[in-house]
């Protein structure tokens, strides 16, 4: 968003912000080049790109970074987008880790944190969050006017009336009204709230295992179970934020709510899915010993017959939930993301031979190549998009 002082379109200087903008945009996402090569690429006469590298170094977007030769023996300057001129903020929560980590505008990371979750509470979650945040930046020699946006990784989703998160019964205290609010006290007024899934979905798409995939969803397993769904590059939310939410999809027998005329917190997919129906399968077929996901999948790596049995079946559980996803969304691609994900080694084979005798539908499923990292680097992502604009509008609009 441009700032009150943004010339017109048309005139001179509103002229000059858009040149500018095109050459920042060319050194932003073709690297380094010389005056030469920013007026061949952009378009732009030499004379109006030297003008807008001079602006651009004076609001301190652009940066001189070397020189190269031409082949005549005579060298020109390269010019680089300076990736110092801000910083994002990420944040992914989850009911057992906070991972937390601030990248410059060149998408390096300078500074990472990732911690348990003790916290049991919404309160107590967010205290630690801001704790969190404001070590990581002192960490990074920054101060909080350094970061340009902050994005926040949660399960559920945002509702902007009540203020806080709906359908996230894994994080104590996210559904209290008000939430957002406390949670933009401490971490800042400019926080973006997205859902975790459709970060790791975004990242996935970026640079992860869905690059380009026009339509792609990206199925995350862990303590719960959602989906981020991606179109053409955006990401789909429904009508109300809602889209992705298949922890709810219906599985089995239908149980009673959680009170009369209540719907149940936890989704009967989710139930039937989640890491810890890894665990509990286990359990039930008699390996005992078992205590997580990541203990059943090292056991059935290892050869343990039981803890086999149990990956098969969660194999049968995640067909069919990729069985009912793909009849109705007809993906080209499905990435499996989350913990339960990082065990894709173990369950593409069975998950593929079980779609095979659920439906007719080709449907190619694929392992993340995020891992535990979706959730965080689809968050930078999205703050970097809004923080180039926001950077740009502040330094150039304010001039």
């Amino acid at each position: 968003m441009a700032g009150s002082g943004t010339p017109p379109v048309g005139t001179p200087a509103g002229m000059r912000m858009i040149n500018q903008r095109a050459v920042l945009d060319l050194l932003r996402r073709g690297g380094p080049a010389t005056r030469p090569q920013v007026a061949k690429d952009t378009g732009l006469s030499k004379p109006t790109v030297s003008q807008a590298l001079l602006a651009l170094e004076a609001a301190g977007l652009a940066r001189a970074t070397g020189h190269t030769s031409t082949g005549t023996g005579r060298s020109a300057v390269l010019y680089e987008a300076d990736p110092t001129a801000g910083y994002v903020l990420g944040l992914d929560i989850g009911r057992e880790h906070i991972r937390v980590a601030v990248a410059d505008l060149g998408r390096t990371t300078v500074a990472r944190r990732d911690v348990r979750n003790t916290a049991r509470s919404g309160s107590a979650l967010i205290s630690a969050l801001g704790k969190l945040a404001a070590d990581i930046v002192a960490e990074a020699g920054l101060t909080n006017d350094d970061i340009v946006v902050r994005v926040l990784g949660s399960p559920g989703v945002a509702d902007p009336v009540k203020r806080c998160f709906r359908h996230a019964p894994n994080l104590p205290g996210w559904g209290r009204p008000g939430l957002l609010d406390d949670l933009e006290q401490v971490l800042g007024p400019d926080l973006v709230v997205e859902n975790d899934a459709n970060l790791t979905a975004v990242g996935e798409w970026e640079s992860g295992a869905a690059r380009g995939a026009s339509v792609v969803g990206c199925i995350t397993i862990g303590t719960g179970v959602g989906m981020g769904l991606m179109v053409d590059g955006r990401v789909f939310r429904g009508a109300t934020g809602a889209a992705g939410e298949i922890g709810y999809l219906p599985y089995g027998r239908t149980r009673v709510a959680d009170e009369p005329g209540e719907p149940p917190a936890r989704g009967h997919l989710e139930e039937a899915t989640a890491a810890q129906s890894v665990v509990r399968g286990a359990r039930e077929l008699g390996l005992g010993t078992a205590r997580s996901a990541r203990e059943v999948f090292r056991l059935a790596r290892e050869g343990d017959d039981l803890a086999q049995r149990a990956v098969s079946a969660e194999a049968d559980r995640l067909a069919y939930t990729v069985a009912s996803v793909a009849a109705v969304i007809d993906p080209e691609l499905i990435v499996l993301g989350g913990g339960v994900g990082t065990a894709a080694d173990l369950l593409l084979e069975p998950i593929d031979r079980a779609l095979r005798a659920f439906t007719p539908l080709t449907t190619t499923v694929v392992q993340g190549e995020l891992g535990d990292d979706g959730v965080l680097t689809g968050a930078i992502s999205v703050g970097l998009r809004a923080a180039e604009r926001l950077v740009f509008d502040r330094r150039v609009g304010a001039a």
